[in-house]
């Protein structure tokens, strides 16, 4: 035996969704109800734990036979679940669903399957989500179920023969989708990190259980009284409702259109009165910190932890991290200077008194988010960030020597590039000087223009609400480019080699990338592919080339449309896939990191964009030791200038 494919199917009474794996496996009630194997691409066999079955001695030993590697869609799963009832080790553990998204596909063994057309008797049935809702999840009592709060394979004997159908085809599609991937295989150092993100995961990190609960008091009390005064102000039985606000504001005289964040920002400007004050009202009503906290207490175990935050190659295209149940990758910043005193409030539950001193308590709740992770009895969390790590990778690609510079030297790269743009002295650029105003329009430049960006993506960056005017951004686009002239050749360079890849099947190398067309006949799959300098690839699924929205030719591939969510035709250009390379750069340099810190022996326990979130033993927080070792040169990357910050705290925040 060489390989055991496999697929469970369990109960709980904890909702995995909103909990995640590790609370809802380590649930009392928690069960293994079906174990589906195949071994060495044979046959699929089911076993009906739930109805007595047990697993073969030889199957139990494989668990745990080094010398058989283990496969599943999303093993994570079945790796933490089956250790319920045996030790198998992670290290031989390999995953499906992360394969397939190293390969551009997309998360979800029934859209994989479609997308690599996998003939209807491989694919997953359909009927699937219903049993698993009947089986595997509490069952709501009724006099027509008897008052019983789970189904059982008694109570439903063909939908369970159903089921155990449903769990053997499972192990089925899972084997086409290896099979289909194989000649397109993950690099070991993927592989590992892989291994290494379940350990961070398993670990968690902890949470002020005090803090949460004071949270949700708070935002209660404080919903209930901004809803009683909009009340009192509107007349409106629900003035929290968009229809309802709409009408009352019209009969005030005042037309809108919506009342999305940035209207109703507006409005505040331009109203006063009883106007201004409903629509403040509505602002606070609309912070989500509530949803976070929420989050937390659905999701922490019994030790306090929360665990599972990070989805490994959650965004499939460049390979970064996603987050998961809290999303601590879109977590709002905090401002407030006296973040320990709120939170001493929030923990006392002291709404009042939050209130008197912060005003607004929806915003002040929503700054304390961030403060609800706190690090291991006896230990302090060391956070440390790369700084301007995409500034610093595209530099590097494009060889734009003059940022460079700034990086290998004092950094002020808004400065810097509000220097080059307008031919100004750097050291005019400063605080009391008219020339300071430059920077601003450095920063926006920066932020907005790297990956071929024009006049609306200043826009979207907030060149508007930076006091620019729109006659100014036509301008500062044309400065930007003319000062790095090497970053432009970047993005046509990249977009060139990829339509002469496409057009004559050769492959081109450009600025120690690698563009090549990468493909498998029999298996009826093919890719562009972009080698990274750290050997890992990047791949654009079903490429072909066909007239844009411009009118020219391009780059089109098959992916996640991350608008409909759905998988479909996407076009790229040269501006696209330099954002794609440089982001699975930084990415790249990130994970270096990660592991650096795990072979010294530093617990990582989360990590968000570009920022490492360590706990760390009191007497061996050494923030300089940390800052140099992400600030280390990377062997794949010589002369990227690497660069951290950071701090030690007692709970997490930005700086």
């Amino acid at each position: 035996m060489r390989q055991l494919n496999i697929d469970i199917e369990t109960f709980s009474s904890v909702d995995i969704k909103k909990a995640g794996l590790y609370k809802y496996v380590q649930s009392p009630d928690f069960q293994i109800l079906l174990f589906a194997y195949s071994v060495d691409e044979g046959p699929t066999r089911v076993i009906d734990l739930e109805s007595g079955e047990k697993i073969p001695e030889i199957i139990k030993l494989a668990l745990i036979d080094p010398e058989v590697t283990k496969r599943a869609y999303n093993a994570a799963f079945e790796w933490y679940c089956l250790n319920t009832i045996t030790n198998t080790p992670l290290n031989q553990w390999r995953c499906t669903m992360f394969h397939g998204l190293y390969c551009g596909y997309t998360a979800g063994l029934e859209p994989t399957a479609k997308a690599l057309g996998l003939p209807a008797d491989k694919q997953k049935m359909s009927v699937g989500k219903s049993l698993i809702r009947l089986f595997c999840t509490p069952t709501k009592p009724t006099k027509k179920n008897g008052g019983r709060t789970r189904t059982l394979p008694h109570h439903e004997p063909e939908k369970w023969e159903l089921f155990k159908e449903y769990c053997i085809q499972d192990v089925e599609t899972e084997k086409e989708v290896g099979k289909r991937l194989s000649n397109f295989p993950v690099p070991l150092q993927e592989q590992w990190l892989w291994e290494l993100d379940q350990r961070i995961n398993a670990h968690g990190v902890a949470v002020d259980k005090a803090l949460v609960e004071g949270a949700l008091h708070v935002s209660d009390l404080s919903t209930a009284e901004l809803t009683e005064e909009a009340v009192n102000i509107t007349g409106l039985n629900n003035p929290n409702s968009t229809q309802q606000l709409t009408k009352w504001l019209s009969d005030q005289g005042v037309e809108v259109e919506n009342l999305q964040k940035g209207t109703v920002s507006s409005l505040i400007e331009t109203t006063k009165g009883d106007v201004k004050r409903a629509l403040e009202i509505r602002q606070e009503l609309s912070k989500t910190s509530v949803k976070k906290y929420q989050a937390m207490e659905e999701a922490v175990c019994e030790d306090g932890r929360v665990r599972g935050l990070l989805q490994f190659y959650g965004a499939n295209r460049t390979g970064r991290w996603a987050g998961r149940l809290v999303q601590v990758q879109n977590l709002p910043r905090n401002y407030l200077e006296t973040l320990s005193h709120a939170r001493q409030l929030v923990q006392e539950k002291k709404g009042e008194a939050l209130k008197i001193i912060y005003g607004n308590v929806p915003d002040t709740l929503s700054q304390l988010i961030r403060t609800a992770f706190v690090p291991s009895a006896g230990s302090v969390f060391v956070i440390s960030d790369f700084s301007a790590i995409e500034a610093r990778v595209i530099a590097w690609l494009a060889g734009e020597q003059w940022r460079l510079d700034v990086f290998n030297t004092h950094g002020k790269i808004y400065e810097a590039s509000a220097s080059q743009m307008f031919g100004v002295p750097l050291e005019l650029i400063k605080k009391g000087n008219p020339e300071y105003e430059l920077r601003q329009k450095g920063k926006v430049a920066e932020l907005a223009l790297g990956y071929q960006g024009g006049k609306g993506a200043l826009i979207s960056m907030g060149a508007l609400d930076m006091g620019l005017t729109e006659d100014e951004l036509p301008d500062i686009v044309h400065r930007w480019r003319s000062s790095n002239k090497r970053i432009v050749d970047l993005w046509y360079s990249l977009e060139n080699a990829a339509l002469s890849v496409m057009t004559d099947g050769q492959p081109v190398g450009v600025k120690g990338l690698l563009l090549a067309r990468e493909s498998d006949i029999v298996n009826g799959l093919d890719f562009l592919t972009i080698t990274l300098p750290s050997k890992r690839k990047l791949f654009y699924a079903k490429p072909f080339l066909s007239e844009n929205d411009f009118g020219k030719e391009a780059v089109h591939y098959y992916g996640m449309d991350q608008t409909t969510k759905k998988w479909s035709k996407v076009n790229t250009y040269g501006g696209k896939l330099v954002e794609n390379v440089v982001q699975a750069i930084a990415r790249d340099c990130l994970a270096e990191t990660i592991v650096r810190l795990d072979n010294v022996g530093v617990q990582t326990v989360m990590h968000i964009h570009d920022e490492v979130v360590l706990d760390v033993p009191k007497e061996h927080a050494d923030l300089e030791a940390i800052t140099q070792l992400m600030s280390q040169s990377i062997p794949w990357a010589p002369g990227l200038p690497l660069n951290a910050d950071g701090f030690t705290s007692y709970y997490y925040m930005k700086d």
